[in-house]
């Protein structure tokens, strides 16, 4: 069922104004609005990167293709996207744990709460609040569906997808969770968002183990975070070492662009980062077992690779260490049940001894 926003109620842009702000109001720091019923370039590019081989052993992406190649492809009766974003920019530069080496390095967005679950909350308290309002029926996303959420937030207006192919705002540099709410009432869209790298190479040549074959192209199958959190089994020997101590994800294209002198510090006390997971000690990580591991990581987005495989990442980054005070750890998981993490301890003492 169509649905104008403007037979609904009122002016059009009095409509926008009052879910902007209730947006705003539930902690969302951006709001943009864009139609879902125009031809869609953003599949092209995403069937390329399957076509290739790059989206490596994610095989959910080849699955769900056609359902990602439009908005509409996933929910027909979509016409309208409200595109919201929550800013969780750090309070130091990231790169700074790099130099760290018998530290781990964890991901800015995984240093707190799980962002999902804050964000999927927020989406369902704004989604009652247009049903009430405006009526309509809709749906909500946060990373978790077969939607391409960064094209949809350019075509809103929150950014534009940098050549390291994630989104990038004027205002908030390159920290925003995105939330998406596709909705069968036809709103005014904002204006997309231009690009604006002009000639800046810079997420593309700090990148340790070259995962971008050409500007605004990612191979996954080198990328630290894919590795790090969706590789199954032993990362390719040639690659470890460039690891370094990223134990879970990496940021080093997003803390390296020059827009970031327009962030802010993330405010949101759920994301705030964890003590515990700032700088943790490889030495203490190494030694979780399942329930350990469980009770660090509850509420939080690590918890879902598992120990086998978040211990297999720590036991790379000791081999990178060049601590040999570590080699007696590593060691000692050389018989673990788990072959990955045994191969990865392996590794780990030759490279200590």
């Amino acid at each position: 069922m169509t649905i104008s926003i403007s037979e609904a109620s009122g002016p059009e842009a009095q409509i926008r104004a009052q879910i902007r702000a209730k947006a705003l109001e539930l902690g969302f720091e951006v709001c943009g609005f864009t139609s879902v019923t125009d031809p869609w370039p953003a599949s092209a590019r995403l069937a390329a990167f399957v076509e290739a081989g790059h989206h490596g052993q994610m095989d959910w992406m080849a699955e769900t293709l056609e359902r990602r190649s439009h908005p509409r492809a996933l929910w027909p009766g979509a016409l309208s996207a409200i595109m919201l974003g929550v800013n969780y920019g750090p309070g130091h530069d990231p790169l700074e744990a790099l130099k760290a080496k018998d530290r781990g390095n964890i991901s800015v967005y995984a240093q707190g709460d799980d962002y999902h679950d804050l964000i999927k909350k927020r989406l369902k308290t704004l989604a009652r609040w247009l049903v009430t309002q405006f009526g309509g029926e809709l749906k909500v996303f946060v990373d978790t569906a077969p939607l391409m959420e960064k094209p949809l937030a350019q075509q809103a207006g929150l950014g534009w997808q940098g050549k390291h192919t994630n989104l990038v705002s004027r205002q908030l540099g390159s920290w925003l969770f995105l939330g998406a709410i596709l909705t069968e009432l036809v709103l005014e869209p904002d204006a997309a968002e231009i690009d604006h790298c002009g000639s800046c190479r810079a997420c593309l040549d700090i990148c340790p183990t070259g995962a971008f074959p050409a500007p605004y192209q990612l191979d996954a199958r080198r990328c630290i975070s894919y590795l790090t959190i969706e590789h199954k089994g032993p990362v390719d020997e040639a690659l470890r070492p460039a690891m370094g101590n990223r134990i879970y994800g990496c940021d080093d294209c997003l803390a390296v662009c020059p827009w970031n002198k327009f962030a802010q510090i993330g405010n949101e006390m759920a994301l705030q980062p964890r003590p515990a997971l700032t700088a943790p000690a490889l030495a203490d990580l190494a030694g979780l077992d399942d329930a350990a591991f469980r009770t660090l990581f509850a509420k939080s987005p690590i918890k879902r690779i598992g120990r086998d495989r978040f211990v297999r990442n720590v036991l790379y980054a000791i081999g990178n260490s060049g601590e040999p005070a570590l080699r007696g750890v590593a060691e000692a998981l050389c018989q673990d049940p788990d072959a990955a993490v045994s191969d990865a301890a392996r590794w780990a003492a030759a490279r200590l001894g």
